[in-house]
């Protein structure tokens, strides 16, 4: 299949491998794209990609707190400078807390909510013509905790990350905000290793196991040496999956894990929302933008 040059260009920008390396990984996996970064990542061309590289829309996040429970939701604009704006500030501000107070089961639902009278669509619409761009409810998810744990809350650059989790068995909210601020910063995708599904580990073995097949200086090594670099590989890039294994960042001689059970509690789950994850920019070139302003 013909490989374009947006193709190539999403892959240079997600593995900061070469150009052409890209786009003979895109040829060889006939254009998929998650199957071209393993096959640079195979040929030890391409770290793992990073969640953050994908990033590619503006907007808002928010986290809220009332009692036992919690929602972060994300708002999705066409340009960073709605994001600003004080009726899109205010419609952020009440879609959390209208979706924390009625607890819908999915989007379509919260946005045929009541809010004085109108739904939560009709605000996004009265919005949308008042501002004049595209604004979206992209996702939320609510969390409840027990009346001994508490929620630990972050929020980055008013909203680009929000970060909300649940300390099991304790009061401390410093240790929760530091542990809610390791998770903006870090990114884990799991709490621990106990909770990561068997194809994920799987899926890294086998890449570990090609980078070594691929790398000639490891050659000569027995099979036993190898399996041990493999796993050894495997181990390390996992750990930095999962928030106990990582290293705590307010002090890094300790494990996350190590820093929870010196204060005699743990983290059950967690939300991270970082805005236009995973989702396609629109690019434009500024001066025919302006050109058809004035054409």
């Amino acid at each position: 299949m013909a490989i374009t040059a947006a193709q190539v260009k999403e892959l240079r920008e997600t593995t900061g491998a070469g150009m052409m390396d890209c786009k003979k990984a895109l040829t060889e996996c006939d254009g998929d794209m998650a199957k071209a970064v393993d096959w640079l990542r195979e040929k030890g061309i391409a770290k793992a990609a990073k969640k953050e590289s994908r990033i590619a829309a503006e907007g808002l996040s928010k986290a809220v707190v009332n009692g036992n429970r919690a929602c972060v939701v994300e708002i999705n604009t066409e340009t960073d400078f709605v994001a600003k704006n004080e009726q899109f500030l205010k419609l952020l501000d009440t879609t959390a807390n209208v979706i924390l107070e009625n607890e819908p089961k999915d989007v379509a639902e919260a946005l045929n909510l009541n809010v004085d009278g109108k739904t939560l669509n009709d605000l996004f619409i009265e919005a949308i013509s008042t501002i004049g761009e595209k604004i979206t409810l992209r996702r939320f998810n609510i969390l409840t905790k027990g009346d001994n744990d508490t929620f630990g809350v972050y929020m980055h650059n008013h909203g680009a990350i929000s970060t909300v989790l649940v300390l099991k068995d304790s009061k401390d909210e410093e240790v929760a905000k530091h542990m809610a601020m390791q998770v903006a910063s870090m990114a884990p995708s799991y709490v621990s290793r106990d909770e990561m599904p068997k194809e994920v580990v799987e899926h890294e073995r086998n890449i570990q196991t090609e980078i070594v097949k691929n790398d000639e200086s490891l050659s000569s090594k027995p099979e036993k040496v190898l399996a041990g670099i493999i796993e050894g590989r495997v181990s390390k890039t996992l750990q930095e999956m999962c928030l106990n294994d990582q290293v705590y960042f307010l002090d890094s001689s300790k494990k996350c894990g190590q820093y929870l059970k010196e204060n005699n509690t743990s983290v059950s789950e967690f939300v991270r929302y970082l805005v236009g994850e995973g989702l396609e920019k629109r690019e434009e070139n500024f001066a025919d933008e302006v050109a058809k302003q004035i054409g």
